[in-house]
């Protein structure tokens, strides 16, 4: 599932293609590798595993993913990796929804490239054999070093995350999301008025804020299950849950409650045509000041503190997600993760460099560039919160620790998710447009993710 994007191309590729094209990079020859400070510390830290980083020396594994925040940070380190372990790397990071799309296609037709590549639908991976068992290589000493590794310091949603339920994993955690507020401050300044914190203030404050300049609030409603994290949110906030016991619970007081709500605050407070909004309309409108208010991935943080995108660099605010009185917030969370392909030709080195890129020290590196990495040292380092933000960043880290991995992992991981999600947006698109009450809209979703759960 895709939630943490800011979906732009990279802007850092002219400065350091020359030497990607050195580690078989896909890119054009556009600039010069920057010199990067501190080279040799690193380069000691590596030193420290009791890992032979040049046993695979002379391969090529191929990475494929979306244009992400993580493939924005990971890319220009790549020469590193290859000077470390002479294994070279090529790349194919495409928009999002193509990058989706094809790459089931490419893995059910038994392709064994790429060797690594960014995946959310895992029970799907995991029912078809297309994701490599990765539980023998981390117990495999010639690989991994668990002691210089150290799992202790990856968050816990990180650590429990890529586990399924036979204790196997079949993915690496590369980044970290969870739903978060984003208010203009301007705004909020003009009417006087506080930070929400229940739904109830949510919906006052929104509409309080609606004007011909800006809507009150902006969150996705296409009906497509690549919008469902924001929804899926207030549904466990409320006290509901997407699947239960094999089955799609979408229907039940709970979730009608969270879904009116939803469709409420959209309906009476959001943007002219917030039916067809996806999360890059979500993030432009807030960045453009169209917006007072957006719930949306924490990963957007960078963007909008970053005054040469968003107009509201300086008033931006960033807040916990929304709560029921009397209940503690749950904002839907995920880790985008890094499989193995089960057919890759190069299953060694494809893993190696998934230790390299999640390691201490490149994680501290890739969270200087903002990236929201899985590891406690990265979040609490200073280079991180510079470029995330400080507000950001503890609300980010709150509403993760807030999140509720077991609710989110049965949906992610269930093998029929895609199909369950779209018709859980379909439903919530119906809400939002009126055309149906959240009762029978959340019945007959319901009812439609059932019928593709029995097949």
């Amino acid at each position: 599932m895709t939630y943490a994007q800011s979906g732009r191309s990279p802007t850092s590729r002219r400065s350091f293609v020359r030497g990607l094209g050195a580690a078989g990079a896909i890119l054009p020859a556009l600039g010069a590798l920057p010199r990067w400070g501190f080279a040799e510390d690193r380069a000691a830290t590596y030193a420290n595993a009791n890992i032979d980083w040049k046993q695979f020396a002379g391969q090529t594994i191929s990475l494929s993913g979306a244009i992400h925040p993580w493939s924005n940070a990971i890319t220009p380190l790549l020469p590193e990796f290859t000077r470390l372990t002479g294994i070279n790397v090529t790349i194919d990071f495409q928009l999002e929804t193509t990058f989706l799309g094809a790459l089931p296609i490419k893995l059910a037709r038994g392709s064994a490239t790429p060797d690594v590549f960014m995946f959310t639908t895992y029970g799907q991976g995991i029912s078809g054999g297309w994701l490599e068992p990765l539980n023998g290589y981390y117990s495999n000493r010639s690989l991994t070093d668990l002691s210089w590794y150290d799992e202790s310091d990856l968050l816990k949603t990180a650590r429990a995350f890529p586990l399924w339920s036979d204790g196997e994993r079949y993915a690496i955690p590369i980044t970290s999301e969870a739903m978060t507020m984003f208010i203009n401050g301007d705004a909020l300044a003009t009417k006087n008025l506080p930070v929400p914190q229940t739904f109830e203030e949510l919906l006052v404050t929104a509409k309080a804020l609606k004007s011909s300049e800006m809507s009150g609030i902006a969150m996705r409603a296409q009906a497509s299950g690549n919008s469902s994290p924001p929804a899926m949110g207030f549904l466990f906030s409320y006290g509901g849950a997407m699947i239960k016991d094999n089955k799609a619970v979408f229907a039940s007081p709970e979730a009608i409650a969270a879904v009116e709500m939803y469709g409420r605050l959209l309906s009476q407070a959001g943007p002219g045509g917030v039916g067809s909004y996806e999360w890059y309309h979500v993030l432009d409108d807030f960045l453009q000041g169209r917006t007072a208010v957006a719930i949306d991935s924490s990963n957007f943080a960078t963007d909008i503190s970053n005054p040469a995108r968003s107009r509201v660099a300086k008033q931006a605010q960033f807040a916990v997600f929304p709560h029921v009185p009397g209940r503690a917030p749950v904002p839907f969370m995920s880790h985008w993760q890094a499989c193995i392909n089960s057919k890759s030709r190069n299953k060694r080195a494809a893993f190696l460099f998934l230790l390299w890129a999640t390691s201490k020290p490149t994680s501290l590196q890739t969270a200087a560039a903002g990236l929201a990495t899985t590891r406690v040292s990265a979040w609490s380092s200073e280079g991180f919160k510079k470029a995330f933000g400080p507000q950001a960043a503890e609300a980010a880290l709150t509403n993760l620790q807030n999140a509720d991995v077991d609710r989110a992992k049965a949906i992610l991981f269930h093998p029929q998710s895609r199909p369950i999600l779209d018709a859980f947006m379909i439903g919530v698109n119906e809400v939002v447009n009126g055309e149906k009450s959240a009762k029978d809209a959340m019945t007959g979703a319901a009812a439609q993710a059932n019928a593709a759960i029995r097949g």
